[in-house]
Parts: C-alpha cells; structure tokens; sequence
C-alpha cells in the first residue's frame, strides 16, 4: 500500500492502530503470525561441499581417474603427486569462495537493537526485532529507525538517508500525506516515511509501523542480493572453455594410443598391457597443464598484494582480470566521486558575520578530539567558520545561547538568541533564502545597517539564483539586535524586522583528484556514467564540472526509467551519462542494460542502495571507509581509500595481470603441447619416452616455478592508451594459438632428437637426456615469454624473479639427475658432460627460433 498518499487517520484504520498503540496481546498476535522483524538469513555450504564442487572440472576428473589408475598399479608415488595436486586446486578453491554470503548478515546489523514503542499508551523499550506491523514507534536524533514507518508525528524532524537513497543531505519530514497524481513516488521524495536503517539526525517523530523484515525497503534490496546470480567472469568461462577442450582431447589420444598399442602388440595378452597403461596415464598427465590453475591463482594472488598497497583490496581473484577489460564504470556521486561532506563554496554578504550568524546558530557539537559532531549541512557551515577562524566553541563562550527556535518544515528556519558581553543579546537566524527575507527589513552592507529596499532585494534573489544554478544548496542568515532579553521566544515575536546579512551557498564538493582519473579512464577507452539518488539539477552540474557530462540531455531520472520497459531503456542507454534520483532497482536495470549490450560493467558505491547493483555488475567497487558493511561484503574490491583515482590504478593493473597470464598460458600449454606430441611419436616406435613421474615433475617445477615468474613483468608502457580489450576474445587470440602448436612442435622435436640420441646408448640415458632436454628447453623458452611481440634483447630492465626461478629449476633438475637415490626414484641416470651439454645445448635452440618468429610477425603487421 501507498501509505505515504494517505491521511495519518486512514493509515491507523487501515492497519488496526491508534495513537495509543497496539495492546500487548494484538502485537503478540502479529508476532506469531508474521514472524520477526528481521531479514531472512542464507544457507551457507559446508567446506566439504564447497571443497567437492571443486573437483566438478573435467580436467580434475581425468587426473583423479589417472591417480586411481597408477595406484591400481603400484605407482604409489604417481598417485599420491597426482592427488596433491587435486586437493591443493580444491583447497584454493574453497578459500577464494565464501564472500557475497555476508552481505545479508551485515544489513541484519544495520537495524537498531532496540526501539521505543507505545503499547496499551505506555511508552517501552523493546527489541527491534519484536515490532510489529500497527506499532507506534518514538524517535529522536541519534535513533536508528527499525522497520518502515509511516510518521504521524514530526517536530523539526531530519533523517539520513544517504545509506538507502542517496541523497547527501538529510531529508526534512512531515506526517502530511503527499498528493499527487503519479502514481509512483522515488523513495528519496517520500516525506512522510522513515525506513528501517535510516536515522534521524535532527528532531524527533513518532509513527505507525507499516512493513517489517523482508517486506521492508531494506528486505527487498536483501531479496534482490539473495536472487542476484554470481556469473563467472571472462577469464573463468575461457579456462572453463579450455579445461572441456583439453579433457576430451586426452581422452580420445589416450584411448587411441591405448588401442593401438594393445592392437599392434596382439592383443589383451601379455604383459604390455600395463606398460601401455602407463603410457596413457602419461599421456593424460601430460596434456592437463596441472600448474595452470595454481600458476593463475599466484599470479591473481600476486597482483591482488601489489594493489592492496595501492589502497585497492581484492575480495575475490578472478576480478583482478576483468578491471583490465572493463568498458563501463557505473559510478555512485555521494561519497565515491564527491567528498559526502557538504561545503560551502560561495558566498554573499559580509563575510565574517556570515560565518559567525551559521556557527552560532546551529546545534553541532565538538568533541574533545575537534571532530564536528551533528547533521551534515550544520556541520559544513561549522567547518566553515572554523577555516575564517571563528571556532563553534570558542565562539559560543563569548556569546552564549539564551534561547532557541527550532527548524521546522512549515518555518523553514531557526533563530539562536545570544547574550553578549556588553548586556546586550542579538538574535541569529537561518534558514531558506526567500523566507528569511520575508522577515527582513534591513540589510547590513560594509559593516553599515541600510534599509532592505526591493532593488536589494533583488540583487539578492538574483545571488541566490546564481549558486542555484550551480546546483548549490543555498541559505540565508539574519540577525535582530535586542538591549533587553526577549520576554517571548515564539516565530510571531523573534522572526521579524530581521537584519540580512547574507547568503551561503554549499555542495558535496567533487573529490579532487576524481576528475583526472575520469580523464584517464577515457583515454583508456572507459565509459564513466554517474548513478545517484540526488536531484537532476545537483547530479548535472556534478557531472558538467567532472567532465562526465556535456549537455543536461544526457541526464534522466529514475520516473523516466520507471516508464521505461528494458527494450527502451537498451535504446536509448548509450546517450545517457546521467542518471538522477534513482532507486535501487533502477540501479540494477542500468548495470544489466550495459552488461546486456556485451560491456564488461563495474559499479562503484559506498551506501546500502548500492549493494544489488554491485553485485549485479560484473565487478563491484566499494569504499573502504565511508562505505557500509553491505557494500564492502558484496563488492569485489574495496578501495581503503575512498579514492575513485585507485581505480585507474587497478584497471591498468588488471591489464597488466591479465596479459602476463596470457603469457603464462602460452608458455604452459606450448609445453604441454610438445610433451603430448613427443610422448605420442615415441609412442608410435613402440617406446616410452617418460614416466608419469618425470612429467609432473616438469609440469609442477620447471613450468610453474617460470610461469608464475612471468607474471612479474612490468606492464607494457601503451597499456592504458588501448582501447579495453574485447570481453569475447578467445584464450588464443592475438596469434597465441598459432604460437603455442609451432612453439610445442619446435620443442617436442628437439626432446626426441635427445631422446633418440641418448637411446642408442640406453633407454635410461635416452630417456635421461629428453628429460633434461624438457627441463631445459621450458626454463630458456620463459626468457622468451617476456615480451609475446617484442624481442627480448630490447626489453628494458629485467625480471629478477625470472632469474631466480631460472637458476632455482635448473638446480633441481641436477638435483634429480646427479643425486644417487634420487635419480633411481625417478628412474633416471647421471649424465655424463658430452650427453650432458648435448641435452644443453638442443635446449638453448628455442631461443634464436622464436625470436626470428617475432621478427617475421612484427613485419607482417
């Protein structure tokens, strides 16, 4: 129901009330009947579950699948790798994935523990999760509202409600019904509510309880959080894509092999049906990339440290890589593009007494530690002062308040009566332009009292229509001199022959360094759009001075969305930057209409409205400290800073991850290719060429220590002057397919000349020197991953992790050639130094073969 159209006498009727309250019994009844005030908590999966669903990945079941084969075999030690490596993917998997469960615990948190409540006209104190539909709630400034409420109540009442809506500055209330003839109010308009997590900040009110729980406004953004499906981002679905690939590629050249070789050696019979087992185990071990995942995850891990000393937590890997390929940024204005701390930036008038009139007439309070505690404009006008060196505090010594009027609605001002050193008392008042000077006679103007003629007057109205037009909340200031105290304090007595000082114009100011990052995200091919529940004219002006916006035609509102349907909305959403006063539904139908288009999409916010949009977004981005718990638990990433420049940052860092991942797949699966394509020939002469072992062994140490130096390299100096790379691209665009096959072809050939060499003496020294000869290879081939186009003799600087891996691998390699005991578990020999700097010198030929490849690629371009 629309209680907010309604008579405060209709809306008691309607839900069984009264001024007086429910009796005890009715509230118990609606208790039982509609359960507690509070959102509906999720079902979290056990780790063991999370740690199964893991091993649903097609690659992780043909490696389970060889395990079981080389233990059914008495290959303990195979098995016990292969299952290592499974658990350890599992495991990885497990931590990375508990994060969006939270978001609905944080908005439980939110609601106010206990709230006031009159029952049977008595007032009480009462958990807030035991209030019921018809209750009549009481608050005050400080109180955190428990449900939504329709006010019968309001005495100089002002809620915050920048969490739920938006709005940076608090929202005067009233209990009058709101008539119109929409038929739909934005929530940020509707006066006459208060809603669950929201507080009042000035005043206080009294009102009826009209939805509880998950039926409140803050239950439907929770609902909205829990049907919010997590899609995988675009480096998921490709390694998704490439693990189906593989795992049915292993399979059809290991039952190939498996038949062919059991067809050429005649049949079922023997004992070559374990040795061609064996050669299928290797082949499966060979052709799955078993560091891809790990390798991915450090590399993830890797860049997710780097950013977090930039002030850009990572809450989750895979995001890394989708900042880099980010083509929308829907960003909230309050507190992520403006400061959401209202300032005053213009003024009229006598400078000094304007601050003096704003300081003195407002109820901020400063705590022992200088923080300015009280509502955000009073706060503003406090800061202002204090920056002309009129401290609140100082000031209230010198002329201390006698008497008060408080702001109300109907008013629109508030007047302080002051007593000053001399005996005398003078009266400030403040409030909206055009009322104040209703109540003014005079006009102070270079320290001189003039009559307030209507030329005055309009040279005023013409001052405030000035800052208005720039989107500027706009106040005026007065003040009334007295030689005796004033016997009355009533608006009739105290408001009238007022003297004008002058006015004072105040915004949420943009943070400052937020405008060149805009402009460093449009050279980077990035789309800014400004997503607020401020008023149009406030978010345009915003926008213009950011540089987001050209022409007030690129700004709607939410009532436009409303009439939109989603084939409209498509239409038209690629003119508009601007979305003003918006709900959050509306919030998630622009981030889906982007994503709908095919644009990787992020969203920032800090406020609880935020939330479903975030997590509707491909990449959710929160502040760190003026953001809620909500927010923070469903974003992606959180910026500690608050600072939309970090950003920047971490889009040219998810550029740089994402292509030395590429470099890390090319590198990993040329590998592989070439242990596949060599172990396959072998195969076809009827010998091994490994044993499982040797392949984990050069799959886990001497590819994944390599790899995962290679996500150490420096970004390429052009990264952020490229367009965002297209979210469709396959995992082998950009030549690195044709890469892997020559580059896996070119290897495989050169460890079966080793092999074929060393064989003549014996197979243990053959298959000795290929192994070597791998090894080898793959540590000078990660030399030549530094750079996918350029040579890596013009590279500047250099890799010291890479050396460090380099010189690490090939230790080991010796180690498990050279070192009695060690050798014969990997059923090895040690070489002597002519098969030794044989093998050495096969390996080294990757290097001058690739770099004239690069040459003949870079002139064809």
């Amino acid at each position: 129901m629309k209680h907010y159209k309604r008579q405060v006498r209709s809306v008691l009727e309607e839900l069984n009330s009264s001024a007086q309250g429910l009796s005890a019994s009715i509230a118990a009844e609606r208790l039982n009947q509609n359960g507690k005030n509070k959102l509906a908590e999720t079902k979290h999966k056990s780790n063991v579950v999370r740690f199964f669903e893991q091993m649903k990945d097609p690659m992780i079941i043909v490696l389970i699948a060889a395990a079981i084969i080389s233990g059914a075999f008495g290959e303990i030690a195979d098995m016990i790798i292969i299952l290592v490596v499974v658990s350890l993917n599992s495991v990885l998997g497990v931590v990375q994935e508990r994060k969006a469960e939270k978001a609905i615990e944080a908005l439980q948190k939110m609601s106010a523990p206990h709230t006031r409540v009159r029952r049977d006209g008595v007032v009480s104190d009462i958990k807030s999760e035991d209030v019921v539909i018809g209750d009549i709630v009481l608050f005050e400034a400080g109180d955190s509202i428990p449900a939504d409420i329709r006010i019968i109540e309001a005495v100089s009442l002002k809620m915050e409600e920048a969490a739920l809506t938006g709005e940076s500055v608090p929202v005067e209330k009233t209990s009058t019904s709101l008539m119109t003839e929409k038929d739909e109010i934005p929530l940020g308009d509707r006066v006459n509510m208060a809603y669950m997590g929201t507080n009042a900040v000035y005043g206080r009110g009294e009102g009826v309880v009209t939805a509880t729980g998950m039926a409140t406004e803050m239950g439907k953004i929770a609902d909205i959080l829990s049907g919010t499906k997590e899609e995988k981002t675009p480096l998921q679905k490709k390694l998704a894509s490439l693990s189906k690939m593989l795992s049915f590629m292993i399979l059809g050249i290991c039952v190939f092999i498996f038949f062919f070789s059991i067809l050429r050696n005649g049949g079922f019979s023997g004992g070559h049906v374990f040795e061609t087992l064996m050669i299928a185990v290797s082949l499966a071990v060979a052709a799955i990339p078993e560091g891809l995942v790990v390798v991915v995850t450090v590399l993830l891990s890797i860049g997710v440290t780097k950013m977090s000393k930039r002030n850009s937590v990572i809450r989750k890997l895979t995001l890394v890589e989708t900042l880099g390929c980010t083509q929308v940024i829907c960003s909230d204005k309050t507190g992520t593009l403006t400061q959401n701390k209202m300032t005053v930036v213009d003024q009229f008038g006598d400078k000094q007494l304007l601050a003096e009139a704003v300081a003195l007439c407002n109820d901020v309070e400063i705590n022992p530690s200088g923080e300015l505690i009280g509502e955000p404009t009073e706060v503003g006008l406090t800061a202002y002062a204090i920056s002309l060196k009129l401290p609140k505090n100082e000031l209230e010594k010198e002329k201390p308040r006698i008497g008060e009027l408080p702001f109300d609605s109907m008013r629109k001002m508030m007047s302080t009566v002051h007593a000053l050193s001399d005996g005398t008392f003078r009266q400030y008042t403040k409030g909206a332009p055009d009322e104040i000077l209703k109540c003014c006679d005079y006009i102070i103007i270079d320290g001189q009292v003039q009559d307030l003629t209507a030329e005055l007057q309009n040279r005023i109205l013409d001052h405030n229509r000035r800052m208005a037009d720039k989107a500027l909340r706009v106040l005026g200031a007065a003040y009334r001199s007295y030689t005796e105290k004033p016997n009355k304090f009533s608006p009739e007595h105290l408001e009238k022959g007022l003297t004008f000082i002058g006015l004072a114009g105040m915004i949420d100011p943009v943070r400052p360094e937020v405008k060149t990052a805009i402009n460093e995200c449009k050279a980077a091919g990035i789309r800014a759009i400004m997503i607020t529940g401020d008023h149009k004219d406030t978010a345009v002006a915003i926008a213009k001075e950011l540089g987001i916006l050209k022409d007030k035609d690129e700004a709607i509102s939410g009532e436009e969305i409303v009439r939109m349907s989603d084939d409209e909305l498509d239409m038209v959403i690629d003119n508009i930057t601007v979305y003003a006063r918006v709900q959050p539904e509306h919030k998630v139908r622009i981030v889906n209409a982007w994503r709908r288009k095919g644009k990787i999409t992020a969203m920032t916010g800090d406020g609880v409205n935020d939330a479903p949009a975030l997590k509707s977004a491909d990449i959710g981005v929160g502040m760190g400290i003026t953001g809620t718990d909500v927010t923070k638990n469903v974003a992606g990433m959180v910026l500690t800073d608050d600072n939309f420049a970090s950003i920047v940052y971490a889009v040219e860092e998810g550029r740089r991850i994402y292509e030395n991942i590429r470099k890390a797949i090319q590198f990993l699966l040329a590998s592989n290719l070439s242990e596949v394509i060599a172990i396959f020939v072998a195969t076809l002469f009827n010998l091994q060429l490994f044993a499982p072992i040797h392949i984990l062994w050069i799959n886990l140490v001497t590819d994944t220590f390599p790899a995962m130096a290679l996500g150490m390299e420096e970004a390429e100096t052009d990264s952020m002057r490229q367009p965002p790379r297209d979210p469709k691209e396959g995992i082998f665009a950009r030549g690195l397919g044709v890469n892997v096959i020559y580059q896996g072809i070119i290897i495989a050939v050169l460890t079966l000349i080793s092999f074929f060499i060393g064989n003549v003496q014996s197979h243990t020294i053959g298959m000795t020197m290929a192994f070597l000869t791998l090894s080898m290879c793959e540590i000078f081939h990660a030399i030549n991953m530094r750079s996918l186009k350029k040579s890596i003799f013009t590279l500047k600087g250099h890799n010291k992790y890479l050396i460090y891996a380099i010189l690490a691998c090939f230790a080991l390699t010796l180690m498990v050639i050279y070192i009695p005991g060690i050798n014969t578990m990997f059923k090895l020999t040690a070489l002597s130094a002519d098969n030794f700097f044989t093998s050495l010198a096969l390996s080294i030929v990757i290097i001058p073969i690739v770099e004239l490849v690069k040459a003949v690629q870079r002139g064809s371009r």
